[in-house]
């Protein structure tokens, strides 16, 4: 399962952020592969795409920096996995 993650700092905790994130803290869990990571350039947000197949890593993972960031959550699919759905609806 591929999971984007949309992140926001919230007000006050830039500074404890990119130190952790400096420090390495922001690394995946083990079973949790990071395929890329993405910054806003008016740094209202990021966004982060992991695969796993356990979801409780994905919230364990984000619990720990709750308290630092808000998150939104997305499943995603890509479009080799959505063209043949899509296809399927013109046969009806």
């Amino acid at each position: 399962m591929k999971a984007m993650l949309m992140w926001s700092v919230r007000p006050g905790k830039f500074q404890e952020c990119v130190q952790r994130f400096l420090t390495g803290q922001a690394a995946p869990k083990e079973g949790v592969s990071l395929l890329g990571r993405w910054f806003s350039v008016d740094m209202s947000c990021g966004f982060s795409l992991y695969e796993s197949s356990d979801p409780v890593l994905l919230y364990k993972g984000a619990v720990e920096w709750a308290e630092l960031m808000e998150f939104k959550h997305f499943t995603v699919i890509e479009d080799a996995d959505v063209a043949p759905i899509l296809a399927g609806l013109n046969q009806k």
